[in-house]
C-alpha cells in the first residue's frame, strides 16, 4: 500500500515524506532515473567501479532511490557493446558490490531496471555513433514484426514462439540474478521502443497472431514477463514498469491506451508505474518546455489507482513539491539534474530549509556557505 502524503507531518517539505511499497520504504520521493551508461568495459555486460561511482554517488547525495542504467537480460538484447547486463551469473557480485555501497553508505534504496533493447540493439556505444558496428561485431536483433526502427536501422527478424519464450525466461533469470544481488526492486522498461514496448506500439507490432492487433493482444508479452518475474521474484519486494503513455506519432497510442495499459498492469499486480513517453520510432518527441510528461502520469494516477512515477524536466524542488502534494504523482524522476549535481537531493533540502543530515564522513558540509560574501 502507497503511503499518502497526508499521513505525515504538515511541516515536512512533500518531497523528504516518506514512500512504501510493499515492504519498501523510500526516505524520500525523489528518484534517480535510470540512464544508459554504455560503460561496462569488459563489453560483456559486467559493470565496473564507474557504475559503483556513479550510483553510490547519487545515493550518497540524497536520493530516496537510485536504478541502475537499463541492465540487459540476454547478450543480445544490448543496445550497444558497453551496456551493463545481468544476463550470466558472474555479473552478480560487481553488482552486488554496487547494492552494498549503496546500502553500507546511504539511506537510499537501489533498484536495477531489466530490458532488452529489440530492434533498436546493435547500435554503437553513445558517443561513438559515428562509427558504425563491423559486420563481426554485429549481433541479430529481433522485435514482434520485421519493422526497422528507422529508415537507416536495420530490419529486425520477426520472433517466433521460441524467442518469446526465451525473452521471458531471460528476464525471469535477470530478476533471480538481480535479486541474488540484493537489489530492493526491479523495473521492467517497457516504455521508448524497446522490446516489450515495441510489443505495446501499433507502430511496431504489426503482427496477425494472438500476440497483435487489440491492445489487448499487444499487451500479452509484457504481461507474461510481468507474471513470469513476479513468481520468482521475492513477495516483500515491489516491481515497478516503464511506459511510454503516449507515442507521440499518428497511428500509435494515446493517453487512453496509456491509461488501458496501467490498468492491465494493476490488474496483473504492479506495484507502480514509470510514466514517460515517446521514443518508440526514429521520428523524436517534440521538445516541449515545464513537466510535459506529468500530466500523463496524472490521468493515469487518477484514472486507475496505481501508483506512479513521473519523469521530464524535473529541475527544482518547488516542481517537486507541487507534484507530490497535488497528487500527481508518488515519485519524481530526476534525470539530468542528477548528472549535473549528485548531491541534488541534499542542495535542494538546504534550499527548503529542511534539515537532512550530512553523511557522517562530511559534517563540514552542512555549515559550507556557497555563496558568501566576497571579500577581496
Amino acid at each position: 500500500m502507497a503511503t499518502k502524503t497526508s499521513d505525515v507531518a504538515a511541516d515536512v517539505p512533500p518531497m523528504f515524506t516518506q514512500f512504501s511499497l510493499r515492504e519498501l520504504t523510500l526516505s524520500n520521493r525523489v528518484v534517480m532515473s535510470p540512464m544508459c551508461m554504455y560503460s561496462a568495459e569488459d563489453l560483456d555486460g559486467t559493470p565496473t567501479d564507474f557504475h559503483v561511482v556513479h550510483l553510490g554517488s547519487r545515493a550518497v547525495g540524497g536520493a530516496g532511490l537510485v536504478f541502475t542504467e537499463m541492465t540487459q537480460v540476454s547478450r543480445e538484447g544490448r543496445i550497444s557493446p558497453g551496456d551493463a547486463g545481468i544476463y550470466d551469473d558472474k555479473h552478480i557480485e560487481p553488482w552486488k558490490r554496487v547494492v552494498e555501497f549503496v546500502h553500507h553508505h546511504s539511506d537510499a534504496k537501489i533498484g536495477m531496471q531489466l530490458g532488452h533493447a529489440g530492434r533498436k540493439a546493435c547500435e554503437p556505444i553513445a558517443w561513438k555513433r559515428d562509427t558504425p558496428l563491423t559486420d563481426e561485431e554485429k549481433w541479430e536483433i529481433v522485435a514482434p514484426s520485421a519493422v526497422p526502427f528507422g529508415p537507416n536501422s536495420d530490419t529486425p527478424r520477426e520472433m517466433n514462439q521460441g524467442d518469446m519464450a526465451k525473452v521471458i525466461d531471460d528476464f525471469v533469470s535477470g530478476a533471480e540474478r538481480a535479486n541474488a544481488a540484493g537489489f530492493d526492486i526491479i523495473e521492467l522498461h517497457g516504455g521508448h521502443g524497446y522490446l516489450l514496448s515495441s510489443f505495446i506500439s501499433p507502430l511496431s507490432n504489426q503482427r496477425t497472431d494472438a500476440y497483435g492487433g487489440s491492445l489487448k493482444n499487444r499487451m500479452k508479452l509484457p504481461l507474461e514477463v510481468f507474471h513470469a518475474v513476479r513468481a520468482v521474484w521475492p513477495e516483500e519486494k515491489p516491481i515497478s514498469c516503464r511506459i511510454s503513455a503516449i507515442d507521440w506519432a499518428d497511428g500509435g497510442n494515446t493517453i487512453e491506451d496509456g491509461v488501458e495499459v496501467a490498468r492491465l498492469f494493476k490488474e496483473a499486480g504492479l506495484d507502480i508505474l514509470d510514466v514517460s513517453s515517446g521514443n518508440v520510432t526514429h521520428i523524436r518527441r517534440p521538445v516541449t518546455p515545464g513537466l510535459f510528461q506529468t500530466p500523463f502520469s496524472e490521468e493515469i494516477r487518477r484514472e486507475t489507482g496505481i501508483p506512479t512515477m513521473t519523469v521530464g524536466n524535473l529541475a527544482t524542488p518547488e516542481q517537486i513539491n507541487g507534484v507530490i502534494s497535488e497528487g500527481r504523482a508518488d515519485l519524481c524522476c530526476v534525470a539530468k539534474g542528477h548528472l549535473f549535481d549528485p548531491y541534488f537531493v541534499r542542495h535542494a533540502a538546504r534550499k527548503l530549509g529542511h534539515e537532512l543530515p550530512w553523511p557522517k564522513q562530511y559534517p563540514a558540509a552542512a555549515v559550507f556557505n556557497p555563496e558568501p560574501e566576497e571579500l577581496r
